[in-house]
This record gives C-alpha cells, structure tokens and sequence, in this order.
C-alpha cells in the first residue's frame, strides 16, 4: 500500500495557520495597531473599505523599519522579542514586527511602506499571498504604512466565511478599534471607514478617552478605581449602578496593557453590584489590571484575548474589593469601617439609673399664624438646651420626611402620599375623588415640591414634581401623535459625543426627536450638533435628555405606538427630575393643571395626589 502522508508545501501551511490569527479585517486591525504602538507610534490611523475586506490601511508616525527588517519581518516565525521559550512567558509588549504579518500577508495583498528617522528614502515591499514581490526605494514620511488588500483572495473557501454583512465586519472593526484605543490614551488614535471619519480621539487622560468614546453622558457615571496591592494593581472606572445596561457592551478588562475576556473576572465585578442593580443587568466598567508579567500567561489563545493568571483567585477577591469599596465610598452602597476613629458613643442602658426627661416649655401668647411669631407679646420663643436639638417648623426650607413619614424626602423622586403617620393613629388617604367644578379655597407651598390645597371638606397634597411629570408626559404624547413640537433655538449650538450605536439610532429615529422638539444634524464622527431643544427642557439637562432618550430607544419596542410612549415618558421623567423645588406661583399653577386633567398617577404609577376628609384629621387632636 502506498504512502499516504506527505508534508504541506509552506505556503499552504502559512495559508493554514493564518486561519488561528486572521478570523476577518477586524483581526488585521487588531494585530496591526498593537504592532504599530510598540514601534512606539503616537499617532495611528486606520482607514477601511468595504467591511475591511477590499482595504485595510494602517499608518502610523512610529520609528518605522530598515529595508531589511521591512523584508524579515514578512517571514514565517520572524520577531523582533523571543530569543528562548522563557521570554514567551516574560512578555511586556505586543510586538514590534513579525509575528501576525506572516500570517496576514499569506491570505491577502500586502503592501508595505516605511522610513527610519535617519534615512533620507524610504522602502516600499509588496508581498502576494506570502510570497515576495518586489522592495523598491521610495519617498515616504517617516513611520509605517500598512495596505492589506482582498483578505482571503487565495482562499475564496475561506473568504466566504467571512461575513458577507458589511455593517457587521465595521461594527467589528470598531470594536478592535475601541479596545485598542482604550488603553492607549497617550496615542492619537483615528478610525475611517473609506475615508469618512468615525473616530478621532486626541492624545488624552484615561477618562478623556473613555468619555471619547463611548460619549458625553458616560462622564457623570464614571466612578474611579484605584487600588494597590503587592499582586496586582488595579485602576480604571465603574458605572454608577443606575446606569447598568441589559448587555456587556460596556464592559472593558485590561491587563498590562492588552485587553482580554475572562467571565470569571467579570462574574467579581458584577458581584460588587450585587442588589445594586437587576438580576440581569450589566454593570459598566473599565478596568486596568497590572501584574507581574511572569504572573499572567497570555499565550493562551492565538489571538491573545484569553489569559490565564498565577494568582487567579486572589486577583478575583481584589478587583471584587476593589469595585465594593468604590461603590461605597461614592454611596452606592454601605461600608462599615471597623478600624474608623470618632466613632459615635452609643451609651448602654442600665437598670436602676434615672435619666432626667427634656423639660417642656410653653407660652401662652404663641400665634403660629405670624410672619414673625417669636416678637410677638414682647416675648422670644426660648432657645432648646443641649440635651435636644431644636425642632423644626415645617417650612420650604424643611425637609417633609424629618418630621412626617411620606416614604422619602423632599427631594425624593419615589416619595408616596399613600398615608400619614401620627402617634394618635392613623388617617387613611381617600383617593383623589375632587369635583371638577370645585375650587379650592387656597393653595399653600410646602417644602419647596410639594402644594396643600384646601377644599370644603378635604384636604389634597400634591407632589408638584410629579404633577410636573405627569403634564409634560401628555404633553410630548401629544407632539409625537401629531408630529410636530415647540422648539427653542440655542443661542450657540451644542455639540454632543456619542457611541456608535447611540449615534445610529439618533439617525434611525430622526423624525421622533423633530416630533419632541428636537432640531438636530449628524455631524460625523460619532458627534451631532443640536441647533434647537424642546421648550420644556432647560439647556442644563439637554445631554441628559438625549442619554435617556437614547437608552430608551435601546429597548425592544415592537410596536410604534409603545415606542412613542416610551419616549414620551423617558423625556418627560428627565425633565421633572431636574427641578425638585417649586415657587408659591408654581405650585397655584400646577396644581389647578393637574386637578382639570383627572390624573392622579404618573406614567410609571407613582401616586401624585393624596387626601384627606378634614372630619379624620380633627380627629386626630381630641
């Protein structure tokens, strides 16, 4: 019987094994770009066409590379950092030259040019499917330039496979491209897709670029990590737990320099969340993990995005510690500091001791109706001794919740008007039955939100805020159905950053945000400028306006109808959100407003009106 084994000529094998780093275009990006940085690059640009399948062009300002390096660094296992099989497992860098342009020059059209500080031409080497062509003198700018042409021309099996979706090979693209750009703030990083920019990003400080990239509403989310300790240092930003999103697109790992996956390290960070945020919510997160490079191998994948930590346990409890302190002390949740100092003194009981009672003062002329009570009848309302601090009227400058249990603060968004707690009992709240015809005999301003409106035989209170909410909900309702809203024009015109799909959908529902009041134009690059905004929002909270908007749009919303009332609601909860105190002229106007139109509950069913028979509150007193 004849032999059947036989050795692959070399270039089918490079074919072959191209396959382990090259997946598609976005696997050149990635490859290219960290080459390109450690060539010592401060400025890298990365131009695509066609999905990354026609071109790839990468170009960058790094010390470039002599004629020989240019041709060597073309070959099979050729590299400018390994001399023993020890340095595999001390490496700091992505690689000067080599490793992937073996790889990649045997499934595509290379074409290399480049010039070295210290020589007046440069060098230009065209390399066809792993094979040599031609290396020519010529005038170039010093740095390198990389043009990767028809990926998998030589392997139309293989060229199939790649995803024939042009959107999704650039969505791809942009993903190696953000990985890379994140950690990497030192270098001016710029992304093209056939010459139109997507991004341009400055040379910036870590959260300049975080906020470049995924937009200007991530800002105020941010919160910082940093954490030393002798395995592993740990810095970087977390979302404030209101902003977890229902996927992990904003979910970014680094460890010494170089981005990779690790749901275990992923599952510690969502930990430190945990009844922060829904069950199947993901936090956001950008974080920056250093270790001793002998600690951390990152070998075990082709393409380097899996990697396999000495101290994996120990690195999981720090970055959990170090997400759970970050949220403390920024009030996401509670830290109990064992070892803190000037703890309060809270005095045990004990049986047989007497404790002298606060001593009750009165006085007879007392009107609490006066604008300045304490001067009248020549007496002053004396000061309270030190065993009790003073108790408060109730007033606009008074928090409601420090003397009557509503649920919340004056400030609170969830505060419900469900009942009112005394120490005599209880005053159940009647429901929101007022005659239309009926007006009430005054309106008075509690607490800067919240209006007392008296009737003949009842008494409502009403959460202004939510009234607020309530009104502008049917407002914007009703600008949608119609099509059209009253909008202001800003004195200068905003520009805004925003994430890729943030971005698209800005496109996408272009006629929705016109409807709300909106006057928007996509400017490119990820930025729209806003000319003109709803009359109702104030220019303060526009970016937070269009980031609610925008997360709003990311839900699933299967029908237009549902769609627009989401927007509608998203808008108008914004906007009541950013005033929490009202005046005596708001609180006349938006109460009678809320009283004609009916509603007693906001679009998410939080109650706005509350009362009470006057018959059960004198009760209340004998």
């Amino acid at each position: 019987m004849a032999d059947c084994i036989k050795l692959l000529p070399e270039i089918v094998a490079n074919q072959i094994k191209a396959g382990e780093v090259v997946e598609s275009p976005s696997s050149v990006v990635k490859e290219m770009m960290e080459n390109a940085i450690d060539a010592g690059a401060t400025e890298v640009t990365v131009n695509y066409v066609n999905g990354g399948r026609d071109l790839v062009q990468i170009i960058d300002n790094g010390r470039g590379m002599s004629p020989v390096d240019a041709r060597m660094a073309f070959e099979c296992h050729a590299t400018s950092k390994i001399a023993s099989l020890d340095d595999i497992y001390a490496l700091h860098t992505f690689g000067f030259r080599g490793e992937a342009l073996s790889s990649i020059s045997a499934v595509s059209q290379v074409e290399l040019i480049t010039r070295q500080a210290d020589c007046e031409v440069g060098t230009q080497t065209i390399i066809n499917g792993g094979e040599f062509v031609s290396q020519t003198p010529v005038a170039a700018e010093v740095g390198s330039q990389f043009l990767v042409r028809n990926l998998f021309y030589n392997t139309p099996a293989r060229r199939k496979f790649i995803n024939s979706k042009e959107s999704s090979l650039s969505s791809d693209i942009k993903r190696e491209f953000r990985r890379v750009a994140l950690c990497h703030p030192e270098v001016a990083c710029t992304l093209l897709n056939n010459e139109a920019p997507i991004y341009s990003l400055p040379v910036s400080s870590l959260v300049e670029r975080i906020v470049g990239i995924m937009g200007n509403a991530t800002r105020r989310n941010l919160l910082e990590v940093d954490v030393e300790t002798s395995i592993a240092t740990v810095k970087g930003y977390v979302g404030r737990p209101e902003t977890a999103r229902n996927n992990s697109s904003e979910q970014y790992m680094f460890v010494n320099g170089r981005f990779f996956r690790s749901p275990y390290l992923n599952k510690a960070v969502s930990k430190a969340y945990e009844k922060l945020i829904p069950e199947k919510g993901y936090p956001t997160f950008f974080l920056y993990i250093t270790v001793d490079a002998e600690r951390v191998d990152v070998n075990v994948h082709a393409q380097k995005t899996e990697v396999k930590f000495a101290d994996n346990e120990a690195i999981w409890q720090i970055l959990n510690a170090a997400v759970r302190e970050t949220l403390a002390k920024n009030g996401a949740m509670p830290l109990i500091d064992f070892e803190a100092e000037n703890l309060v003194d809270i005095p045990v009981a004990t049986t047989g001791v007497r404790y002298a009672e606060p001593r009750a003062t009165t006085k007879d002329n007392y009107n609490p109706f006066a604008d300045n009570y304490g001067s009248e009848g020549g007496d002053s309302v004396k000061e309270p001794n030190n065993e009790w601090s003073a108790i408060p009227m109730i007033s606009e400058e008074f928090d409601l919740a420090s003397s009557m249990e509503f649920g919340g603060g004056a400030n609170a968004s969830d505060a419900d008007f469900d009942y009112f707690e005394s120490g005599e009992g209880e005053v159940q709240s009647l429901g929101f039955e007022v005659e239309s015809r009926e007006e009430p005999s005054s309106i008075a301003l509690c607490c800067g939100r919240y209006a007392v409106a008296t009737f003949s035989s009842k008494v409502l209170v009403v959460d202004l805020a939510r009234a607020r909410e309530r009104l502008l909900y049917n407002h914007y309702a009703t600008s949608l159905q119609s099509g059209h809203s009253v909008s202001q024009q800003l004195l200068f015109p905003e520009l805004l950053t925003l994430t890729e799909e943030e971005y698209d959908l800005v496109e996408e529902y272009a006629v929705d945000f016109a409807s709300l009041g909106f006057d928007i134009k996509a400017q490119g690059a990820n930025t729209i400028e806003v000319f003109g905004i709803p009359a109702d929002v104030h220019t303060e909270q526009l970016d937070r306006a269009v980031y609610d908007l925008l997360q709003s749009l990311k839900l699933p919303q299967s029908v237009v109808e549902m769609r627009r009332n989401a927007l509608a609601q998203t808008l108008a909860h914004s906007e009541a959100v950013g005033k929490m105190r009202f005046s005596q002229e708001d609180a006349e106007r938006l109460t009678l407003q809320i009283l004609a139109s009916g509603e007693s509950y906001t679009p998410s069913g939080k109650r706005i009106v509350s009362a009470w028979a006057l018959s059960d509150i004198k009760n209340l007193f004998e």
